[in-house]
This record gives structure tokens, sequence and C-alpha cells, in this order.
């Protein structure tokens, strides 16, 4: 047997491994049945099911009929930009808000692809900023800060 689509079968491999962790985290809840469902209930199933798209992924990378297709090198440049971003954003959403936090997320994330430009980078900061205030400040009512605590 030979893995002739290495990046379909690192993606089930994937799939499989984080269902595998949340399946054994969700076992230390009870799982009641199924007109009566415990913490643990919905987790566990969706690990399983998660772990059999994973397995069906594999099974297509191994396919004969699988098209051949190596894995490309990791773009350690590029997961460290968007690493660093997310850091950011965690760290500066309280002092900052919400709105300048999204705005720093995105231009530093931005910077892990050549291919984004000034111009696209500060549209997709203005389109997911609009999104994210009207989805979870307007919409669910979520409470967080929008502007640095300082302005109010």
């Amino acid at each position: 047997m030979s893995i002739r689509n290495q990046r379909a079968f690192v993606s089930g491999a994937l799939f499989v491994g984080i269902a595998i962790f949340f399946f054994v985290e969700a076992t230390k809840y009870s799982l009641g049945t199924a007109t009566r469902m415990g913490p643990a209930y919905f987790p566990i199933m969706l690990s399983i099911l998660l772990a059999l798209i994973g397995l069906a992924v594999m099974a297509g990378a191994v396919a004969p009929r699988a098209k051949a297709e190596r894995l490309a090198r990791w773009d350690l440049k590029g997961l460290v930009w968007v690493t660093a971003s997310i850091a950011l954003f965690a760290a500066l959403l309280y002092p900052l808000g919400g709105v300048l936090a999204l705005l720093v997320l995105v231009v530093v994330s931005s910077r892990a692809s050549p291919e984004f430009t000034w111009v696209g980078t500060l549209v997709n900061a203005a389109v997911l900023i609009a999104m994210c205030v009207g989805i979870f400040v307007f919409g669910i009512g979520l409470q967080m800060p929008l502007w640095p605590a300082f302005l109010y």
C-alpha cells in the first residue's frame, strides 16, 4: 500500500488526531442518552463523525485512482505571521478594543503572503470589523469593548 496523495493523507490524519483528542477530553463528562443528552454527548458524536471523515479522506489518499500529490514544504514564515497575529489580537483585545485589535490582526496576518496589498488588507480589515461588530456585538449581544478603555 502506497500513499498516492500525501496532502490528503496528512489532512485525514490531522482530522483523526483532533477527533481523538476531543473524544478523550469529552469522556471526562457524562454522556447521557439520545433523549437526555449529557455535556459529553455532542462532542463525542462530533468527534466520531470527524474521525470517520478523516478515515475516509485517508482511504481516498491510498486508493489507486487517487491523484498523485506530494506534501509541500511548510511555509514557516507564514505560520509565524499568522500565529503572531492571533497572539497579538488576544493581548490587545481589552487594552485597544475589538476594532483596533481586529485591525492589527488583519494587518499582521496579511504579512504572511506576498499576494496581499495594502489596499486589499485595509478593505479586508474593514469588512471583517463590520461583520464581527454586527454579528457579535449587535447580533448576539456579546459584551466586549469596541474601543480602547481610555476613550470611555
